[in-house]
């Protein structure tokens, strides 16, 4: 009789536990990155009345008797399934597709969750705004001109110098693409201004000097008359200059007296050579035109006796080429510079986060910079975490320790900017296990009562 109603008690019991994480779990229906959890019961102790006996030769075998003293709690899992992704367009918001964590840290402590809604505080380090936790990961290093994320090396905070400056950078290639018109009349010594003018395709493009200055190169193409398939250039930087502009085509070598260079084409319209006036030649792979040009306003260096020069390279393609190159058909002229490499002093005004986690910080001039890498952590048995509060896990014993890395490596998901991760709590399956729940507690509240009316009954055999 006892029995029966400490199974009942058990059962009252451990169905509140059942409740209690129910509730637990539709209370943060609404949590970003909340992971719910599942009750799992087992049966306790039997009480063995009698045991098994083997079989023999005249009769077969026979069971154990055994009556159960109740139910116990297995185990209380944390469910690690994907949640749906809810697109908010703030930039400091991340979520998880996949398997992994965000590192925080909290003083020496690392802290691991689902939840990215991230902000930056008044210096501009990437953290949690409920709790100043800080997002770990990696700050990008520039080695001999290279900027790259060193994502072997230990993890730190990250920080989105908002306002920082991108120092100017000197013109160094320009690049030119598209067509000269084979149709091009040639200029014959003594041609008038207005023959000059329509046997002339002038181009104009902005090159940037060390402190970010702009300065107008024009190149004005000819046809060489008397000679198949050659045109005469001459690279000018601000044509209104006094300084002169100089050219040549072979590294090393002396610049030419003037400003002009030459380029051949073959019988199928693809550039086939370069020379300098001075008679240097280049036929083979990339063709270059080494540029030069004062650059005002500078202070001379000691032992220089002449102004500070600056050359950038002029890129006409390679030897035989269409794509990115110039070339000589009947079609109307469009040879122009289309790229170049140089561009003035910028601020930081935004950045974006890739799938990678790559930070990736846009300036006011144009440029992109890589910051940074948020760092994600995996483990063995993510089920192991044990909840530290505020949508943070701690490593325990049965966890494993946290492989951190770059996501999609090792089994880790990918970053979504702009989005948070919600819940995965499904409203539909917790009302019914909460029915199934308040089923089970009711009968196990009518085995006490049941239980409790048997021993009423058997304390009145005495009457």
């Amino acid at each position: 009789m006892m029995r029966a109603l400490w199974a009942g008690v058990s059962g009252l019991t451990n169905h509140q536990t059942r409740m209690d994480v129910l509730g637990n779990n539709i209370a943060n229906v609404n949590t970003t990155g909340f992971k719910k959890g599942r009750v799992n019961f087992q049966d306790m102790l039997s009480q063995t009345l009698s045991g098994a006996a083997k079989p023999t030769d005249e009769v077969g075998g026979v069971n154990p008797q055994q009556v159960g003293l109740g139910m116990m709690v297995s185990t209380i899992d944390t469910i690690h399934t994907q949640g749906a992704l809810q697109s908010t367009g703030v930039m400091t918001d991340v979520a998880l597709q996949g398997n992994g964590f965000f590192v925080l840290k909290a003083g020496d402590r690392s802290y691991y969750t689902r939840n990215g809604a991230f902000g930056l505080d008044k210096v501009g380090t990437l953290a949690n705004p409920a709790n100043g936790m800080r997002v770990q990961g990696w700050m990008a290093q520039t080695v001999g001109g290279q900027t790259f994320v060193n994502t072997s090396a230990e993890t730190n905070d990250l920080v989105i110098p908002v306002g920082s400056k991108d120092p100017a950078k000197a013109t160094a290639d320009v690049w030119f693409a598209c067509n000269l018109d084979k149709r091009t009349p040639e200029i014959p010594p003594g041609a008038t201004a207005q023959a000059l003018q329509e046997g002339t395709w002038q181009t104009s493009f902005d090159v940037f000097d060390s402190f970010g200055r702009a300065h107008k190169l024009q190149v004005n193409f000819s046809k060489v008359p008397g000679v198949a398939n050659r045109w005469r250039a001459e690279a000018q930087v601000d044509p209104a200059a006094t300084a002169p502009t100089n050219t040549r085509v072979e590294v090393g070598a002396a610049n030419n007296a003037d400003n002009a260079f030459f380029a051949d084409f073959d019988n199928l319209g693809s550039l086939a050579a370069i020379r300098d006036a001075q008679g240097d030649l280049l036929n083979a792979g990339d063709l270059q035109v080494q540029v030069s040009f004062d650059v005002p306003e500078t202070t001379v260096p000691a032992g220089q006796a002449g102004p500070v020069r600056q050359t950038f390279n002029l890129n006409l393609g390679r030897v035989g080429a269409y794509r990115d190159a110039i070339t000589q058909f009947a079609e109307t002229s469009s040879t122009k510079a289309v790229r170049q490499d140089g561009y003035t002093m910028g601020y930081l005004e935004s950045f974006k986060i890739d799938q990678a986690g790559v930070i990736t910080g846009v300036y006011s001039n144009g440029t992109n910079r890589t910051i940074g890498q948020i760092a994600i952590g995996s483990f063995t048995n993510p089920g192991g975490l044990e909840k530290a509060g505020e949508n943070t896990y701690v490593v325990s014993n049965n966890s494993g320790d946290a492989n951190i890395g770059p996501s999609g490596t090792a089994g880790k998901g990918k970053v979504i900017a702009g989005t948070l991760e919600m819940s995965n709590v499904d409203l539909a399956e917790q009302f019914t296990d909460m029915i199934v729940t308040q089923r089970g507690f009711q009968a196990s509240s009518r085995t006490i009562t049941t239980s409790d009316q048997m021993l009423q009954e058997l304390l009145t055999l005495k009457r």
